[in-house]
């Protein structure tokens, strides 16, 4: 697993959960469970890293839990 902070919420407009990984841009996912955006943004986390591994980019190191909401 990897151990960026993943924000979830419902999104009443959207008729579902919602995940983001702010420490890795663009990186979302959706689901009508919590299990399945977990499973959903797990898979989003990993694409993202490949792809930008692939492209030669940089990786940020995962900074914890956020000190503000």
């Amino acid at each position: 697993m990897i151990k960026y902070e993943i924000i979830i919420w419902w999104s009443k407009e959207d008729d579902c959960y919602l995940a983001e990984v702010t420490e890795l841009p663009g990186c979302m996912a959706d689901g009508d469970t919590l299990a399945e955006v977990t499973a959903a943004i797990e898979e989003s986390m990993q694409l993202w890293i490949e792809v930008n591994q692939e492209r030669g980019l940089p990786i940020p190191e995962p900074k914890g839990r956020l000190m503000y909401a």
